[in-house]
């Protein structure tokens, strides 16, 4: 294994470990949203306020199909580590051409419902019929570029599992480079609209697609991919699933009640859907950036329970939610204090700009808790135990958002009180999954004890 790019995640010092694995996968995470924001402010700014509306409002539905994907992408990452750390490169060597070949699976399979299902669930959840045509283009577009989507993120999340999280940065820098320079071009010189930024989109996700393959194929160690050898190998799918799929459907039903929540800002009008999602674009900057703690802290306690070093579990958690905790609250207080200037990048539309504003004004003080949730639910999937956290965001975050939506909302409709589902589902998860780690901890150590005895 190339030990520039490797790293022991299981002796110290962990803190200097934990920065040098998770600042790489922070730089990802935001380049991917900045180069996701060009999206945003160039057909915002050259394509006017309902091109944007109609890109902005697809977001919580392109979660919601892929979601349960990229937590089985999670699995494969979980896996590795752990198998990483047991020190057996035969199952890593099984685990990452079951993940590999799931990859290009589960993209052809979303891609083509995707394309065909995209627009009719649109009409479900309500989208104006100023925006819908656009939303429809955008996401059939969109979605043909899966396969590419998901071979990358399930090569990442194994070339991550090494520890290596340089390598995918460096892939995502250079093809994110490439969608900002086709944005430009198709957008502004064409005037393709949303057809240009879908375009741009894909073309990237195919271009570091082939690029993850590629370094997987030139790796010296257990995850080299051999094409000859991409087969599902049972226990390891199982294995995958078993984390991965509470995960994916974790996720999803987080994106369940945000498709709710979107159908439910469509009501306002093609105004305030071009302004949540020009405000919401910031909530994803802070998300990613600390969503980053929460792979790491996964990762490491991955690779410890497959080494046996069960003491790090608890140090390794500590560090990771005091850094979450530092990123959420200065972020938030920069979202709240400059709430105007954030929204104005994405759009010049006075009435567009306050209604984000507003919005990040009233939730960006409370933010954190939705960082500290992830983070929570990271260390227990790294441990092994993915699906009491699934229930806990089942029933704090979406029911939680499905209730306020549907019991709460329509005593005072107004977008104000719609935002407060977001902070009050998050403090509640957080506080649930955070209590939920110390009462599992002991129980999970010992099985996994008694599995390696």
């Amino acid at each position: 294994m190339d030990k520039r790019y490797s790293l022991d995640m299981t002796s110290a010092p962990f803190l200097k470990k934990i920065f040098i694995f998770s600042i790489p996968l922070v730089l990802t995470g935001l380049l991917q949203l900045a180069y996701n924001t060009a999206d945003v402010v160039v057909v915002g700014r050259f394509a006017g306020s309902e091109a944007l509306a109609a890109v902005g409002s697809t977001g919580s539905l392109i979660n919601l199909l892929l979601n349960v994907f990229i937590g089985l992408s999670m699995g494969s990452g979980v896996m590795v580590a752990r198998h990483i750390g047991e020190n057996s490169d035969k199952k890593v060597h099984s685990c990452t051409h079951t993940a590999m070949l799931m990859s290009v699976i589960c993209g052809i399979f979303i891609g083509v419902f995707g394309f065909f299902m995209s627009g009719r669930i649109l009409v479900l959840m309500g989208s104006p019929e100023d925006v819908l045509p656009l939303a429809t283009l955008y996401l059939k577009i969109y979605f043909m570029g899966c396969p590419g989507s998901m071979v990358y993120n399930f090569g990442s999340a194994i070339v991550r599992a090494t520890g290596d999280t340089k390598r995918p940065l460096f892939i995502l820098a250079s093809t994110g480079l490439v969608n900002v320079a086709l944005n430009l071009i198709l957008v502004i010189f064409f005037h393709m609209g949303v057809s240009g930024v879908a375009i741009a989109t894909i073309t990237s996700q195919y271009l570091s697609a082939i690029m993850i393959v590629v370094h997987l194929t030139k790796l010296d160690n257990a995850c080299k991919l051999r094409f000859s050898k991409l087969r599902i190998h049972k226990a390891e799918l199982i294995k995958i699933i078993q984390i991965g799929l509470p995960a994916g459907i974790q996720n999803s039903l987080f994106s369940i009640s945000n498709v709710i929540i979107q159908s439910t800002v469509n009501s306002f009008g093609s105004v305030a859907m071009a302004g949540i999602a020009a405000g919401s674009n910031f909530d994803s900057y802070i998300y990613t950036a600390t969503n980053a703690i929460s792979q790491t802290t996964m990762t490491f306690s991955s690779q410890n329970m497959g080494a046996g070093k069960y003491e790090n579990i608890s140090k390794i958690y500590r560090y990771c939610i005091s850094i979450t905790v530092i990123i959420g609250v200065v972020m938030g207080i920069i979202g709240s204090v400059f709430s105007n200037t954030i929204v104005s990048f994405f759009s010049t539309d006075k009435e567009v700009i306050a209604i984000g504003a507003e919005r990040l004004s009233m939730i960006m003080p409370f933010f954190v808790f939705c960082s500290l949730m992830d983070v929570a639910a990271g260390q227990l999937r790294g441990m092994g135990e993915s699906f009491k956290p699934m229930i806990v965001s089942l029933l704090g975050g979406c029911g939680i958002r499905l209730f306020w939506i549907f019991a709460i909302l329509p005593y005072n409709h107004t977008l104000m009180f719609l935002y407060w589902a977001y902070p009050i589902s998050w403090v509640a998860t957080f506080i649930v999954q955070f209590s939920l780690y110390f009462i599992l901890r002991k129980g999970i150590i010992r099985k996994n004890q008694k599995a390696g005895a």
